[in-house]
């Protein structure tokens, strides 16, 4: 009872514009709309992309007045629930831009086989064909969302003047992925290999494919064990929302990062070592069903630690102004 009355009580003083995790998502839409713009003729259907973008700012404008007429917990909650689920839109719509660039898998598949003299996304599911260590993998990949979930709702229920600010870091860490995948045209081994052929790959050739993913979904069928339970939800949530997009860095690591980096700074030590294996295993699984090149892991590691220190400066900053 105590709980719903906190949920609905009304703020003495609410914020009266946007929150800056909404100014994260307009910032990041006004951007895309001049490379939209830019990139007119290019593009396969930009006035749906103009038209989603529209929707998305009166969505964001709707949840600004609801929350304006009853300025409480739950209005906040609503609001952040509202771009968060945006992203399933926000997402593979990178792909509709960066499929105008020439790829450049061939680029990064030839610095793995620099780096590591093989390619670990091609061997790792072969060397370790286990079924146990197969589902492993399936479920540390299937947990990136349900972590993100649990550290917004213990922020929500537990440390609730900080909610906003690690909504803001959050969202501010996909969208700036975001705006490197629009850039950086990766595609990552399911879709490069495939692609490039595997007898190339296995011998250390990598084609310069071109435009090829401008017009082609196709990608490898995801390795491990095909009876699995978790096999089955990363298989369910590649063909919903997966394109030849978004491999590098690695926003699975980097968003990852930045959540067990919130969850430190929570203080509580059990959120944070409950956290640590379900990292380990996303750290390792992303190669393992090959959705990326081991170096877009590293790189998803680098980029989330310096997303989480540049956002929260940047909070830091934002919060010292409002404060009387």
């Amino acid at each position: 009872m105590r709980f719903l009355k906190q949920l609905f009580a009304i703020e003495k003083k609410p914020t009266k514009g946007l929150m800056w995790f909404e100014w994260v998502v307009m910032c990041y839409a006004l951007l895309t709309l001049f490379v939209i713009l830019f990139t007119y003729t290019k593009l396969d259907n930009p006035e749906a992309m103009i038209w989603g973008r529209m929707r998305l700012v009166a969505m964001t404008g709707a949840l600004w007045l609801v929350y304006r007429l009853a300025p409480c917990r739950f209005t906040v909650l609503a609001r952040v629930v509202g771009q968060m689920l945006s992203l399933t839109w926000w997402y593979p719509d990178t792909y509709q831009i960066n499929r105008i660039f020439t790829n450049l898998d061939h680029v990064f598949a030839q610095f793995e086989q620099t780096l590591f003299g093989c390619q670990p996304a091609l061997l790792f599911s072969q060397v370790v064909p286990n079924k146990f260590f197969s589902e492993m993998m399936d479920m540390g990949y299937t947990s990136y969302y349900p972590l993100i979930i649990a550290v917004l709702l213990f922020y929500f229920l537990c440390r609730y003047k900080e909610f906003e600010r690690a909504a803001f870091i959050v969202l501010g860490s996909f969208f700036l992925c975001y705006v490197i995948f629009i850039f950086l045209p990766v595609t990552g081994p399911q879709y490069y290999y495939g692609a490039a052929g595997l007898e190339n790959i296995a011998k250390g050739v990598f084609p310069n494919i071109h435009d090829y993913f401008a017009h082609h979904l196709d990608r490898l069928p995801t390795p491990g064990w095909t009876d699995g339970f978790f096999y089955h939800r990363v298989v369910e949530a590649h063909d919903a929302g997966e394109r030849p997009t978004a491999a590098f860095p690695s926003s699975h690591i980097g968003v990852t990062v930045v959540v067990l980096l919130l969850a430190w700074h929570s203080r509580n030590r059990w959120l944070f070592w409950t956290f640590v294996p379900f990292f380990l295993l996303m750290f390792a699984s992303t190669v393992y069903i090959r959705a990326h090149y081991l170096i877009d892991a590293i790189a998803g590691l680098i980029v989330g630690i310096l997303f989480y220190f540049l956002l929260s400066l940047l909070w830091k900053a934002h919060d010292s102004r409002r404060l009387p």
